[in-house]
């Protein structure tokens, strides 16, 4: 019997991370995460794994292992576990974290949320599963060792070697090496940053940063990162209290994060005091403020972007403020934190990014952090996970470099399943995969006929056509054809083409409707095809077209 290793998301991508392991009867999944739509889709809130896979075996599924608390790992639990109904695994800080992601959208029974402490195994049918600690951008990260009936298999999560770690918890890196002694079947390793030499800086270094440019701040100072880097925000605390600053968390995900990790002890104040509430942000001197909040993707409706146009209801930017984006924009968000920028720049504040200083480290390995867990583990096979495909060349170079064949390394897509032997893995079939479109209140209604519509209607906008006729024989048209537009032209400057496109239209529905039979649905074909043909000759555009036909 052989193991299935399936990527139903997180491979050939950056966001919503979730890993399927497969033993006979047996499976267990790791993360659940989210990734956030791109322009091409419009309208779209958030991009979730297809999990249909996993609900058609939900009867086989153990337990759902987190690694850690960002959105592309637990973003997508409010969605996915009323489907799947299992029980979910993790340390505290994520399971806290986990706990305020599904009450936002009804909770979670309590009995299948489970803390687990690394080193601690896990039993459930034909797996172990053991989580050890990693050093990442969030506290109580963690990998996990999957002992299987043929081997044992390694997923590091997201990681780097960070040996100054903030809340002094250092990568196990004895638990890899230890467990490469007693021989690994495969490691699945986050491949982000293969393409970067050398090693990621320590996150200790944004600290020393801060506190430079905090000292330097003559206004109050504006801190945007994301919301879940905890040892971000706890480095920017101890700055502010160095300078007897007080501190206002403004942006709803921020609020819940500093929220649940100052419930759990994961996030300290020096002084109980200097935590204050938005409302009251008024009543303290600027120079004695600091503001933690979202926005450092320049999103439209995050806090960040409405206190640079004014919008904030608490909060705004005024000139001699001081902006730090301490975080790098996920590809596709440049133009949105740009616009940002200039905004912030516009009003007269100083802004400090990661191009102008230490402000932000990578919380991802780099080249020789991957080629130490390559060397401590020394797997059989290689699996590099968490990149998009450029990563994934780069991870299987380092691996050649180590003495790894292609053979011996294997480059998925989602869906791909990757079966493991003792001694050979090759990739079978794909299964069931792909992404589902979060709109609202509604999951995978919108599919890509709706997003072509939503991209036409954004590029070339709509004309409507009204057209009344009558009932009985033989049919006439009693009034109309009336054109209506929006997005298309400005009608009150396009008498001409507007006038053209009418006689277009009765012409097509005189065609039609003086044939002895005729068919509704042939009409409405016959005028989207006509006016298509005749507003592309004259503008060179296809807007949508909608007839509405009325029988009197």
């Amino acid at each position: 019997m052989k193991l299935s290793i399936i990527p139903l998301g997180g491979t050939g991508e950056i966001g919503k991370n979730l890993l399927v392991f497969e033993f006979g009867d047996s499976i267990i999944v790791i993360d659940g995460g989210v990734k956030f739509p791109d322009d091409e889709l419009l309208g779209i809130d958030l991009v979730i794994p297809d999990i249909t896979y996993l609900e058609k075996r939900k009867s086989k599924i153990q337990g759902i292992f987190i690694t850690h608390g960002h959105e592309d790992h637990i973003g997508g639990l409010p969605f996915i576990l009323p489907k799947l109904e299992a029980p979910v695994y993790g340390t505290k800080l994520t399971m806290g974290l986990v706990r305020a992601k599904l009450r936002e959208r009804g909770g979670y029974p309590e009995n299948l949320l489970r803390i687990i402490n690394p080193g601690e195994p896990v039993k459930m049918r034909d797996f172990q599963v053991e989580a050890f600690r990693v050093t990442h951008s969030v506290p109580d990260a963690v990998g996990y060792g999957i002992l299987t009936p043929i081997g044992r298999v390694v997923y590091t999560g997201d990681f780097k070697v960070d040996y100054t770690p903030i809340d002094g918890q250092e990568m196990d890196l004895g638990r890899l090496a230890a467990w490469g002694q007693e021989g690994v079947l495969a490691l699945l390793c986050d491949s982000t940053n293969a393409e970067r030499s050398g090693s990621t800086i320590s996150e200790k270094v944004v600290g020393k940063t801060l506190r430079d440019a905090f000292s330097r701040a003559e206004g109050k100072i504006i801190m945007a990162t994301f919301a879940s880097n905890v040892h971000r925000i706890q480095q920017a605390i101890e700055a502010a209290a160095i300078l007897k600053r007080k501190v206002c968390v403004v942006g709803r995900s921020m609020e819940a994060v500093v929220a649940t990790a100052k419930e759990l002890g994961y996030l300290h104040f020096p002084d109980p005091d200097m935590l204050i509430d938005p409302s009251s942000v008024n009543e303290i001197s600027p120079s004695r403020l600091l503001i933690l909040t979202t926005g450092s993707q320049g999103e439209p409706l995050a806090a960040l972007t409405r206190m640079a146009t004014g919008s904030h209801r608490q909060v705004n930017v005024s000139a001699g403020d001081t902006v730090v984006i301490s975080a790098t924009p996920v590809p596709g968000n440049e133009k949105l934190i740009g616009r940002t920028i200039n905004h912030l720049f516009q009003i007269g504040a100083e802004v400090i990014t990661k191009d102008m200083g230490l402000v932000h480290v990578s919380g991802h390995a780099n080249q020789e952090e991957i080629k130490l867990i390559i060397r401590l583990t020394r797997p059989r096979f290689l699996i590099p996970h968490h990149g998009e495909v450029r990563h994934q060349v780069a991870f299987r170079k380092i691996g050649n470099l180590m003495g790894y064949d292609d053979k011996k390394i294997a480059i998925t897509q989602i869906g791909t399943r990757v079966l493991l032997d003792t001694d050979k893995m090759e990739c079978a079939e794909r299964v069931e995969s792909g992404s589902v479109f979060v709109d609202g209140l509604g999951i995978g209604d919108v599919g890509q006929i709706v997003l072509r519509d939503r991209q036409q209607l954004s590029q070339d906008g709509v004309v409507v056509v009204v057209a009344a006729l009558s009932k009985g024989s033989p049919t006439t048209l009693v009034s109309g054809p009336d054109i209506i537009s929006r997005g298309f032209t400005f009608m009150k400057e396009a008498e001409e083409l507007v006038e053209g496109a009418k006689k277009v239209v009765a012409a097509s529905i005189e065609a039609q409707i003086s044939k002895e039979r005729w068919e509704w649905g042939v009409l409405r074909g016959s005028i989207h095809e006509s006016l298509s043909q005749y507003l592309w000759d004259k503008t060179r555009r296809r807007p949508m077209i909608l007839p509405v036909l009325l029988q009197f």
